[in-house]
């Protein structure tokens, strides 16, 4: 018995020992999960139009920061597959001031689902997966007009009679999003990985709300989240590609 746990002890610790390039399974297993960075691109020239006539700096059309997490395990039973789950949100703002009236725009996205892959079994020691995702997701513009003088009783008399300098509205539009991916990830100890990966999110709804829920016409149709993104970011778990 001795000399058997010995055996067994003998080879775990070899396992997690030996150099990555020493192969002991024939597919990639484990998982993990970590922070993400991200760079979306979404479609703003609709926007930009309507900040340009009102006296506001126009958006990049380079895209935004994004910050989240990620994570996945192999399922095992279905050769080089992996499922797991994912979230990212992020906002950006312009803003001026016209004769002492302050004026902004914040522009915010995120989103939250799942994800499918499959890893590439003929690339070694490294994982490339190529897959997509299934997620929920948002994105609101808020629109800010005011002269920078409030008050307790100011606030409702705004409410009470309509006469304000003070404006305010949020416009956000909720859709499901379809993302094809592919992501790399780069083992630089057996259990933390580099991870790199691009893809394009398709978004499926444009149904657009402001306050108390109340639906808003007019929109433009390609004032979406649609477009390309990157992602990068760092991975703690068990990885054997």
């Amino acid at each position: 018995m001795k000399y058997f746990l010995t055996l067994i002890l003998t080879f775990t610790i070899s396992i997690f020992s030996y150099p990555q390039t020493n192969k002991y399974f024939d597919a990639p297993f484990g998982g993990g999960g970590g922070f993400i960075a991200g760079w979306q691109i979404p479609n703003v020239d609709q926007l930009n139009i309507k900040l340009k006539e009102v006296g506001i700096p126009e958006f990049s059309s380079g895209g935004l920061f994004t910050t989240g997490g990620a994570g996945f395990l192999y399922i095992g039973f279905v050769k080089n597959l992996r499922v797991g789950g994912m979230g990212f949100g992020g906002s950006t703002s312009k803003s001026s001031s016209i004769n002492n009236i302050n004026r902004e725009v914040i522009y915010s996205i995120g989103g939250g689902g799942i994800t499918i892959e499959y890893t590439i079994p003929f690339v070694k020691n490294i994982g490339v997966s190529v897959g997509g995702t299934l997620a929920a997701g948002s994105l609101s513009i808020e629109l800010y007009r005011n002269d920078g003088n409030f008050s307790w009783n100011n606030i409702w008399n705004d409410i009470n009679n309509g006469s304000t300098s003070n404006v305010s509205r949020r416009l956000e539009n909720h859709f499901w999003i379809f993302s094809p991916t592919i992501n790399v990830e780069i083992p630089f100890y057996r259990f933390l990985a580099f991870r790199l990966g691009t893809g394009y999110q398709l978004s499926i709804g444009n149904s657009w709300e402001t306050e108390n829920d109340q639906s808003i016409s007019g929109i433009p149709a390609d004032l979406k989240s649609d477009g390309f993104f990157i992602q990068a970011g760092i991975l703690a778990g068990f990885f054997a590609f």
